[in-house]
């Protein structure tokens, strides 16, 4: 309670600098709020959802902090950041950015979806007039700053060499290869960051903190047509010249910022935000090194701060005035730094990763700015990756070489105290005393013991209710009401995502063949050993499958002439029968998949490779 306290003092405080930040420039928004979804099946985004928020006080179920920065994430519009500079910002989790080239509009990083890139681009064109897009920016290699490219243009103008595409170098691999491996676990994991089944309203979904939520549209991708490669390479698109600083390995492994010398701006990507990002989002993903931002922070500052009088990025608001910027990106590199360096520090003192998260804590000087509060990342789950990061899971504890899983741990946890009501009472009592946390710790080892047991099933998630309600964390708000959701609605059956075309074209046959590899069946494949030729007619590519000891292992441009089939097909067909669970015997009776061999042996192939399950058990055995 203490933590909320501050807070409260802070909010109260207020210089509502950042208010008058994300209202200056604001030029107009939508008439209706609701942006369709293309396909007709509902709504890709509501600009309404968030209305609850605004001209009212934080609600009781509500951190007043996370309420502040939610209201200033969800002013939704076009808005005029300088002569020439535009953005229309609360249409996405990310916001897109226009900038006028003369003949044409320089399009930075069109949002997650096509339904709602259209929108920005519809908004932009009925108040500052119609005007072609001559390039499209891609800051980063996350699908919220590419996804809705297909809103703003097209594949046929970008080949015909009307539309330039920008991206950092290694772009491409990375957008597609991020979520090939784990992404039916990551989209799982990503309800839980973002509240995706939660309501918007005080007792739901308040934003992640770094955004509103990510519309759910048409997703697409075109390639890059420039890549780039080095800081300083220079690009010029109408009568705008641009200078780039390459960023890897910071927010995205692929990532650039880019400054406008003309217009005295920079473009910070998602390197610097309206909060503490995190170097390991919830939904799982590479752990990112706080060290290199830090670093490449302090490399922005000296190319660009002094020349700045405008700052940009791909979420939240500008800021304006150079001494303001130089501060905003000072104070937030010595976060990053401050994270990376005591952390490390703690680290080799002997502390575990819960431990240090326990008790490292930015410097006042750092964490009263509101653009540091851990909103999106938190200095506990970054502190944590970063002990990941270098030293792994394993904290060096003889006991925590190989635990019980918590099934069989939590049965005998509950037997030790006395069974589960005897472990529901001591969580009521924990409650009583305000020790929310080993409340939830003690209910959950309760419901992995006996799932059926309902008093501590509620008893769960009314904690984890509270938890919920207390977090200044947007992202740890919505994991923790999506938790008391599903323990007491069960989880959403969501289907799993449908293949993208674009993301496929954009995808290797040696990733599609990695993707069939993590979803074998080892029983089956243990049961059989084999080899098979994969011919591609439409892409002239060839591939040996091999099959044995529980593994697939593919090889590209080999021909084995011992091989038991050599199955002709597309790249699509691929997809459909390998990934897709489309049976490949009306493919083989139609013609259009030709075997050479042993005929039944694809299907023997496809019969192995599981289908990936969206709906798996978090919260309860």
């Amino acid at each position: 309670m203490s933590a909320l306290k501050e807070v409260r003092q802070l909010v109260a405080a207020d210089d509502r600098k950042d208010f008058e930040f994300a209202e200056r420039g604001f030029i107009a928004t939508r008439k209706d709020p609701a942006i369709l979804k293309d396909d007709g099946t509902g709504t890709a985004f509501d600009l309404s959802a968030y209305d609850f928020l605004h001209g009212k006080p934080a609600a009781d179920t509500t951190n007043p902090s996370l309420w502040r920065q939610a209201q200033i994430l969800t002013k939704h519009g076009l808005f005029k950041v300088a002569e020439r500079i535009y953005q229309v910002r609360g249409f996405d989790v990310s916001t897109v950015s226009f900038i006028d080239a003369g003949e044409g509009w320089i399009v930075v990083d069109p949002l997650t979806s096509v339904e709602a890139a259209r929108a920005a681009y519809e908004l932009v064109s009925e108040h500052l007039g119609k005007k072609p897009v001559l390039s499209v920016i891609y800051s980063h290699s996350h699908a919220d700053h590419y996804a809705g490219v297909g809103g703003v243009t097209n594949a046929a103008d970008v080949a015909a060499g009307k539309v330039s595409v920008i991206a950092p170098a290694g772009f491409l691999r990375e957008a597609v290869s991020e979520n090939v491996i784990a992404g039916p676990a990551m989209l799982r994991r990503a309800r839980y960051q973002f509240g995706m089944t939660l309501d918007h309203s005080s007792h739901g979904e308040l934003t992640s903190g770094l955004g509103p939520c990510p519309s759910l549209g048409t997703v697409s991708l075109i390639a890059p047509t420039i890549d780039v490669t080095h800081t300083g390479q220079e690009i010029t698109v109408g009568d705008v010249t641009m200078v780039f600083q390459l960023t890897p390995g910071t927010e995205a492994p692929a990532e650039m910022n880019f400054y406008l010398p003309g217009f005295r701006a920079v473009f910070m990507a998602e390197n610097a935000n309206l909060c503490m990002h995190n170097l390991l989002p919830a939904r799982g993903a590479l752990v990112r090194d706080a060290k290199a931002w830090a670093d490449y922070l302090t490399e922005s500052i000296r190319l660009f701060g002094a020349r700045s009088d405008i700052m940009f990025a791909a979420h939240g608001i500008p800021r304006f005035g150079k001494h303001d910027i130089v501060a905003f990106l000072t104070s937030h590199r010595d976060a990053y730094k401050f994270l990376h360096d005591q952390t490390v520090r703690l680290m080799n003192t002997g502390l575990t990763a819960t431990e240090i998260a326990e008790v490292l804590k930015l410097p006042d000087v750092l964490a009263k700015q509101w653009y540091n509060r851990g909103y999106y990342g938190t200095m506990s789950h970054n502190s944590k990756a970063i002990y990941q990061r270098y030293l792994g899971w394993y904290d060096a504890n003889p006991a925590s070489l190989n635990p019980l899983p918590p099934e069989p741990a939590a049965k005998r946890y509950v037997a030790a105290m006395g069974g589960g009501e005897a472990v529901v009472a001591l969580a009521a009592k924990a409650e009583k005393e305000g020790e929310l946390r080993w409340a939830a710790t003690l209910l959950n080892h309760a419901v992995f013991a006996d799932a059926t047991n309902k008093q501590a099933r509620e008893q769960l998630a009314h904690i984890y209710t509270q938890l919920g309600y207390e977090a200044e964390a947007g992202t740890w708000r919505n994991i923790y009401l999506t938790g008391a959701q599903e323990l007491r609605t069960g989880v959403a059956q969501l289907q799993p995502a449908a293949p993208n075309p674009d993301m496929l074209s954009a995808m290797t046959t040696p990733m599609m063949l990695d993707i069939a590899a993590v979803r074998i069946d080892p029983v089956k494949a243990s049961a059989r050993a084999f080899k098979l030729n994969l011919v591609l007619n439409d892409v002239n590519e060839t591939h040996l499958v091999t099959v044995e000891n529980g593994v697939l292992v593919h090889e590209t441009g080999i021909r084995d002439d011992t091989a038991g089939a050599t199955v002709s097909l597309t790249r699509m067909e691929l997809v459909l029968t390998l990934l897709a669970g489309m049976p490949p015997e009306q493919f083989i009776k139609a013609g259009n998949i030709g075997i050479e061999g042993d005929t039944a042996l694809y299907g023997v192939l496809t019969d192995m490779v599981e289908a990936p399950q969206p709906n798996f058990n978090i919260v309860e055995p």
